[in-house]
């Protein structure tokens, strides 16, 4: 029990020795930092919004504009669908009105023909056995698309993931380190950026949908009153156009979308110097902009951020290359965060601030220097406890709560994990409860040598005893931190993971380190008596 192999004593020390140096980074100055290569700095503590400030965010999504999108784009595949293959079947204008849609069709000789391209359109929710769509045929020739529940609770799901991995990608734009970003109930996100003390910047880009859309302007469309009035030709819709000063009518399909580009970045007009948006299409869409341009040679087109015209200019010739770029009175500001907002995907849904805060960095440092000295403190407490009361052996029980916070401050920053006012709590914690294990140790020999037994058995008995114990119960609060990590949310995450860790570190210095420190004790002084 207390025989350690070479190896076994290299292993130990080699363990403390690397955790020891994936610490050191999190407590370099800036300075010192910058003049160093990133593979040197990259492991490191990442201090909590509690703790560095910055800012919490609540975004609550607008369900009924999922339900609002999968009509429209519905209605776009039915056109599709019905101008594909052989023959054509003829429809009416498609009509979206009070949650439905319904077209009718031509020819009645084509109702079955056209059932049959509708059937593909629907699919099945999870294992419900329900459709996402009900199809009707009323009147022998119209039909009736309405969106079942369980379809649309199944889009809105889908649509708050998406939205919560978009958020992420733009905040990751932003430069920021260790966001939090967590769903909250069925429609909301929770976004906490520490670091970041103005927010206004983190509202404009998260509450942008930055839906691009490239379509055709009606040029029949030129009452002004109409217009003014939202009333378009069929096939149409009404959309503002600030830049002129008066809404614009433009055909409802999309011929080229924001999915269809590859990169955006914030540029300069060559020519002005204003600020502008170069997009570049990926390969599909390049091809689907050259021929549509080389189609539409002439005519106006419309360029829709967010259902708002930016600017509609003419298309004089084909444009190859698949690139284009987006001017309208930017400014370098709003110029980028577009930029940002397209390179990072669409949000699937429109996202709304309901709930703000900004914790100040100065509040962040007090709670910092409080944890610390509170953790300060019980340290100093409870090593002079031990030493007074088991004299070497507490010298070992000290030395082993020195290597315990060695260890979990490596162990955090190899991980990047992010420390927060109740991961300080619970470092605080596990410094208590590091000595468990000790106390159990030495009072088990105690024990031993009052029995009477010899200084090198009552040691090795005494941690053969009391290992047992030791692991039951350290078992039981992994368990316990475990839980907590995954049913809890943010703070309670962070206590979790800093417990959790603790407790690893604290079975592994108070059982192997401080046994390794006695049995090198016993080895090379042979004792016949402890002074415990």
């Amino acid at each position: 029990m207390l025989d350690f192999p070479r190896w076994k004593v290299w292993a130990v020390w080699l363990t403390i020795a690397v955790c020891a140096l994936l610490a050191v980074p999190t407590f370099l100055p800036a300075n010192v930092k910058a003049g160093l290569p990133a593979w040197v700095t990259a492991p490191r503590i990442n201090l909590g919004l509690d703790l560095a400030g910055g800012s919490y965010i609540l975004l609550e999504a607008d369900t009924n504009d999922v339900a609002a999108q999968r009509l429209e784009t519905m209605r776009d595949t039915v056109q599709t669908e019905m101008r594909r293959g052989s023959p054509r079947v003829a429809i009416g204008d498609i009509s979206v009105r009070d949650g439905r849609l319904s077209f009718m069709v031509r020819d009645v000789s084509q109702v079955d023909a056209a059932r049959e391209r509708l059937l593909p359109l629907t699919s099945g929710v999870g294992v419900t056995g329900q459709r996402d769509w009900n199809i009707e045929v009323r009147d022998s020739t119209r039909f009736v698309m309405t969106p079942t529940q369980a379809g649309i609770e199944q889009a809105i799901e889908q649509a708050m993931g998406d939205a919560t991995e978009v958020v992420r990608r733009r905040i990751d734009e932003l430069g920021t380190r260790e966001p939090t970003i967590i769903r909250s109930g069925t429609n909301r996100i929770v976004v906490q950026v520490p670091g970041l003390s103005d927010p206004q910047q983190l509202k404009a880009l998260l509450g942008r949908t930055a839906r691009l859309e490239f379509k055709l302007v009606d040029v029949n469309a030129t009452d002004p009153q109409a217009l003014a009035k939202g009333q378009a030709p069929i096939g149409s819709q009404v959309l503002p156009y600030p830049s002129a000063g008066a809404p614009i009518a433009v055909k409802r399909s999309t011929i080229i979308s924001g999915d269809q580009i590859a990169d955006a970045r914030q540029e300069y007009d060559p020519q002005t110097g204003a600020p502008m948006v170069a997009i570049r299409f990926d390969a599909q869409g390049g091809r689907r902009f050259a021929q549509v341009t080389q189609q539409n040679v002439g005519k106006p087109f419309a360029i829709v951020v967010d259902d708002q015209v930016i600017s509609a200019p003419n298309i004089n010739e084909q444009i190859l290359g698949g690139s284009a770029t987006i001017s309208g009175g930017f400014t370098v500001e709003s110029a980028n965060e577009l930029a940002i907002a397209l390179r990072s995907g669409k949000l699937p849904v429109a996202l709304r601030v309901v709930e703000e805060r900004t914790v100040s960095a100065e509040l962040g440092q007090d709670s910092i220097e409080s944890g610390v000295l509170a953790g300060i403190v019980a340290a100093v407490a409870l090593m002079v406890f031990m030493v007074v009361t088991y004299m070497r052996f507490g010298i070992y029980t000290s030395l082993s709560l020195l290597v315990n916070a060695v260890l979990i401050m490596g162990i955090m920053a190899l991980f990047n994990a992010t420390l927060t006012l109740p991961g300080i709590a619970g470092f605080v914690l596990t410094i208590g409860a590091a000595v468990d294990a000790n106390v159990l140790i030495n009072e088990r020999i105690r024990e031993e040598l009052r029995r009477p037994r010899a200084a090198i058995q009552a040691v090795e008995f005494g941690y053969k005893e009391a290992s047992t114990a030791i692991f039951d119960a350290n078992i039981t609060n992994v368990i316990s931190a475990a839980i907590m990590f995954a049913f809890g949310s943010g703070p309670i995450r962070g206590f979790a993971v800093v417990l959790a860790i603790g407790i690893v570190t604290s079975v592994f210095t108070g059982v192997t380190f401080t046994r390794l420190l006695a049995a090198d004790y016993l080895k090379r002084n042979r004792p016949k008596t402890l002074n415990l």
